[in-house]
């Protein structure tokens, strides 16, 4: 799972290329979303852009974790972090309800984390390493479930839509027609 010293460790270790060092924390460099997230107890914190998530039936590494697999599964790098938190967040309250999901997403990040070996799923540093990983998972029950859930838990979140240029619904404003629908530049 998340391995917290591997953070603060002065020097990379030899052919660990990837790792980040406890400088290049301090000197505002990360590699990856685990070197930017603080796990305290069952919460997860983003101290750069004061946000927080609180868990209580998934370990907090499992959802670092998921929110990183979000960022991989639904990449747009001009969304903050927080959204994504915002959209694996039901997953934590469903593995309250449900041992059988706990149980799915919980072994579904262990091997994950397995795949990846030394530092896990959260350690890998490029996104193409932890794409090829999840190309190899992407028809497990765990991959689908995820992803399926991730559809509406990020884009369900009215937030987000003007950061991708949709208004909303627009039947209650009159339809489309007469808000922009002719307003197509690019023809």
């Amino acid at each position: 799972m998340f391995n917290r010293k591997a953070a603060t460790r002065d020097a990379p270790q030899p052919n660990d290329k990837h790792r980040l060092s406890r400088r290049d924390l301090l000197k505002g460099g990360t590699v990856g979303l685990g070197a930017i997230l603080v796990i305290s107890g069952s919460s997860i914190i983003h101290p750069e852009f004061a946000w927080g998530l609180d868990t209580s039936n998934l370990k907090p590494e499992t959802m670092v974790t998921l929110i990183q697999l979000a960022r991989d599964i639904y990449p747009h790098d001009h969304i903050p972090d927080r959204f994504y938190a915002i959209a694996v967040k039901p997953y934590d309250a469903k593995a309250g309800e449900d041992a059988e999901t706990k149980k799915l997403i919980e072994d579904g990040i262990a091997d994950l984390d397995k795949r990846a070996g030394k530092g896990g799923y959260i350690g890998l540093g490029w996104e193409d390493d932890r794409l090829a990983i999840l190309r190899k998972v992407e028809d497990t029950p765990f991959f689908q479930t995820v992803r399926g859930g991730l559809v509406t838990g990020l884009y369900n979140q009215e937030e987000i839509w003007p950061l991708f240029g949709y208004e909303g619904e627009s039947y209650s404003k009159g339809g489309y027609i007469a808000r922009g629908f002719s307003d197509i530049e690019w023809l």
